[in-house]
């Protein structure tokens, strides 16, 4: 019995995933810590199309077969996501480890997809019928749970290019290496001609999934940072009612303080 695959391009993958119940693979940092001798694997490690960044006019292309240490080293990603990909676990695992699984696995502590959530990045699916690109916080639907179909693959993400140069980045773990977030937190604000232009945070680890809310975030938007000040504490109280985080390794009271302090932290960064 074939137990895997090994494609050599993404047409070669997808129509193994159109006939085969097959586990996509690609670093395999996850997989390894609950390998099943019995799975049946499909290796991606060797699809140049999901291996690369290149940009067009709008967007940064970010194939989801990059390892963290592709993005890392390559002069076209972002500051932002470059911050919180240097900061996954050691540089063994950010050699292997790649985007793709990272978001794949849904988990809400996933430090990439924390970004990709702050800057409303896009995922582009793939399977051998059809194409879709759609906004990440669509993809998530639950803790390790997606809505990618199972003859389905991510094959890259689309980030805007700019708009990120003022960002604020922090991770909560319990050591300052090598730790899986208990809280994480990225904030952007933006302004021009003296008004908010673009306010977007997102918070990691709190919930089954990474918290975006766009509708409180745009209190600021159009205002001055004087402005700003002035609706602050509505502001505030409006993330304060609707973080409500589940219990894990520490206490959801924890977490609570972490991700109000780290929101008040951003915005007197910013001078608010």
């Amino acid at each position: 019995m074939v137990n895997s695959y090994r494609p050599s391009s993404l047409k070669e993958a997808l129509d193994v995933l159109a006939k085969e119940e097959v586990t996509p693979y690609a670093g395999g940092t996850d997989l390894m810590i609950k390998a099943d001798e019995n799975a049946r694997y499909l290796f991606l490690n060797k699809i140049s199309e999901m291996k690369n960044i290149l940009e067009d006019e709008k967007y940064i292309h970010i194939g989801a077969g990059c390892t963290f240490t592709d993005i890392i080293e390559n002069e076209l990603t972002p500051a932002i996501l470059k911050e919180a990909v240097s900061q996954i676990a050691a540089p063994a695992i950010r050699n292997l480890g790649t985007v793709g699984g990272n978001i794949c696995n849904g988990s809400p502590k996933a430090d990439s997809a924390l970004i990709f959530f702050v800057t409303d990045s896009k995922l582009r699916i793939v399977s051998s019928k059809e194409e879709r690109i759609i906004p990440i916080n669509e993809f998530y639907l639950g803790r390790k749970k997606t809505s990618l179909k199972k003859d389905e693959l991510l094959v890259e993400v689309l980030m805007n290019k700019e708009g990120f140069d003022n960002y604020y980045y922090k991770k909560v773990g319990a050591r300052n290496a090598l730790a899986i977030s208990r809280v994480s937190f990225a904030g952007i604000l933006n302004v021009e001609n003296n008004k908010i232009c673009n306010c977007s945070t997102a918070f990691g680890a709190v919930k089954d999934v990474i918290i975006r809310l766009p509708v409180i975030d745009r209190m600021l938007i159009g205002k001055t940072i004087e402005e700003a000040k002035t609706v602050k504490k509505e502001y505030l109280a409006a993330y304060d009612k609707v973080i409500i985080p589940i219990k894990g390794r520490v206490s959801a009271e924890y977490r609570k303080i972490v991700c109000m302090n780290l929101l008040r932290d951003f915005l007197e960064s910013n001078g608010i």
